[in-house]
């Protein structure tokens, strides 16, 4: 990749030519809202790049939270993702359907839980398949190994600790949601949830991360960021709506070295499905 380019996010070019690579685990980690009306795993079955495995971001979880998708615990996550044949040690491309969309949260996943080496295909599904690119309907049985975990706690972001932070201001927060969900002038996905911002917030809508499904150059990110107020010398909090497309803005953070940043696992479904919690609305 150019230097121009995220270090984080490889070409369809540079994966097909490594496909077959037994050193390369690949990971279809598509996910959709039920307005978006696509199923992933349905189109995984009907045709996915060759050697991929199906991550599901519904069954890879703590499903004690009562909040969806929400991160698991290091050990079962550890177990989930070794009985998929990838350990910490692998070079691992993980992929959506449309490109830089629910792909981004894996990586951040796999990264926060040990492995070092773990990139984000541009383009996505949908953009391999509009180059003709090779697909399988091959379901392959990888052999299960052992993913040592090294789990980075202080890359999460707690309820308890959202809360001193919109209080005190001491740390920037980045909401991926639409603008419209943000200024509370759309409702929200998820029935009975309030729509609007925490206090002090800046809106950087996941989608202004990309175009046609591939990653922006450098430079268009960094202008991204100070375009919303993000001052890149300080630490940054990201959240969305559900902990997903939050790591979006964490791709793009780190992809500018940016290191002193956080994802807020219980984002907007668990900050507004609270009746406790300061919400604002309209444009400051």
């Amino acid at each position: 990749m150019t230097n121009n380019k995220s270090a984080f996010v490889v070409s369809a070019d540079w994966l097909q030519e490594r496909l077959g690579d037994p050193s390369i685990r690949i990971l279809d980690a598509a996910w959709y809202l039920p307005a978006q009306n696509r199923n992933p795993k349905a189109e995984y079955d009907a045709g996915h790049i060759p050697g991929a495995v199906f991550f599901d971001q519904d069954v890879i979880a703590d499903h004690t939270s009562g909040l969806p998708h929400t991160l698991p615990s290091p050990e079962a996550f550890a177990s989930a993702v070794g009985a998929l044949g990838v350990s910490e040690k692998d070079t691992i491309v993980v992929y959506d359907g449309p490109g830089i969309m629910t792909a981004p949260r894996v990586w951040w996943m796999l990264r926060i839980m040990g492995a070092r080496n773990v990139y984000v295909l541009d383009g996505g599904m949908d953009g391999w398949n509009t180059e003709g690119r090779p697909v399988s309907t091959e379901v392959p049985s990888p052999k299960p190994v052992t993913f040592n975990v090294n789990f980075n706690p202080a890359a999460v972001t707690s309820f308890a600790r959202m809360t001193e932070i919109v209080a005190d201001r001491s740390i920037q927060i980045a909401d991926a949601r639409g603008a419209g969900r943000f200024y509370g002038e759309e409702p929200e996905p998820r029935a009975g949830m309030r729509s609007g911002h925490m206090p002090g917030a800046h809106s950087l809508p996941s989608g202004t991360f990309s175009e046609n499904g591939k990653f922006k150059d450098l430079a268009t990110l960094r202008q991204t960021f100070a375009d919303a107020g993000v001052d890149l010398s300080k630490p940054v909090v990201t959240t969305c709506g559900s902990g997903v497309t939050a790591a979006i803005i964490t791709l793009a953070l780190q992809s500018l070295g940016h290191t002193d940043n956080t994802l807020y696992d219980g984002s907007w479904s668990e900050w507004g499905g609270r009746a406790d919690t300061t919400i604002v609305t309209g444009r400051e």
